[in-house]
């Protein structure tokens, strides 16, 4: 199921960020890309620990109400979460070639869904 919610992001030594409508849901990163990477992955394991608790979620507020400053902005932030073990993601680390990586990211690829389509063609998967 996806969820969205608004993110403050600060910069400051890096940038921390926090989630005004989930109490204690907080990320880092010393760059953009690391902080909504640590985000989405927080965003997730508080939410299926709130749903997997048999608790309500509480609404989303809408970014236009969460204020922000010079150092802050508002980014809305979605979720894809599952309650059946067998489909929740996990973070996998890997290593390629630093030109593979440069080529990738000005080619826009998105490293999950084709590490994911490799892995479903090379064990013979069917979707």
């Amino acid at each position: 199921m996806l969820f969205y919610y608004p993110m403050i992001v600060h910069e400051e030594d890096g940038y921390w960020a926090e989630f005004p409508d989930l109490e204690g849901c907080n990320a880092w990163g010393d760059t953009l890309e690391e902080l909504y990477d640590d985000a989405e992955g927080a965003m997730s394991c508080h939410i299926y620990s709130i749903l997997a608790d048999g608790e309500t979620l509480p609404a989303s507020s809408g970014p236009h109400k969460i204020p922000s400053d010079e150092t802050s902005f508002v980014v809305i932030m979605s979720s894809d979460v599952n309650l059946n073990p067998e489909n929740q993601s996990v973070k996998k680390t890997l290593t390629i070639p630093s030109w593979m990586n440069k080529k990738a990211e000005q080619e826009g690829i998105n490293f999950s869904k084709t590490l994911q389509d490799a892995l479903v063609k090379k064990l013979s998967l069917a979707e």
